[in-house]
């Protein structure tokens, strides 16, 4: 059967649909590398690094909202606030609207230094846009958009109590 017989379309239509679905892959492992590296430049654990870019991102938060947002246990959170707040990442201020809770604000001043350090892939993704028109672009922010709101929706579907899954077997029930 040849290429353009029935079936054609579809079978295009998969195989770019793969090849999207593989380069978000592609993309996915190689920022995690870049930020693994940028974290050990600056002296900081990864998951230190993505706390630091959600309040960068949409801070100042609570840390509860912190927590809630990068999927961390309110203790596990703590740990991170603790580290950014010694290295001199972020600060916590008293809330104006409830004196006993308080805010994490990141550090501006220090913002310098992860921009030097993202600096290539900025440049580069500057000089890849370059070669869209705006129709473009604003498809390919569009698409990007509604596949990280899928993913948060796929985490946040995780987030919860598992169902329709058996409990581990305890290493008890093996001795029976």
């Amino acid at each position: 059967m040849d290429s353009e017989g029935p079936g054609a379309e579809a079978r295009r239509r998969r195989r770019a649909t793969v090849e999207v679905g593989q380069g978000l892959r592609a993309l996915s492992a190689e920022l995690t590398l870049l930020n693994r590296r940028v974290g050990a430049r600056l002296g900081l654990r990864d998951i230190d690094l993505d706390c630091l870019d959600l309040i960068n991102a949409h801070g100042p938060l609570a840390p509860t909202a912190l927590a809630q947002r990068a999927g961390l246990h309110a203790a596990t959170t703590t740990g991170i606030l603790d580290r950014l707040e010694r290295a001199g990442w972020i600060s916590r201020e008293r809330d104006p609207a409830d004196r006993r809770a308080y805010l994490i604000h990141a550090l501006r001043d220090r913002n310098a230094e992860l921009l030097a350090l993202f600096a290539g892939m900025n440049s580069s993704v500057q000089r890849i846009c370059a070669d869209y028109d705006e129709d473009q672009l604003a498809l390919l922010a569009d698409f990007l958009r509604r596949t990280a709101e899928a993913g948060r929706e796929a985490a946040g579907e995780l987030t919860g109590p598992q169902r329709d899954r058996p409990a581990p077997a305890s290493p008890r029930d093996s001795e029976t």
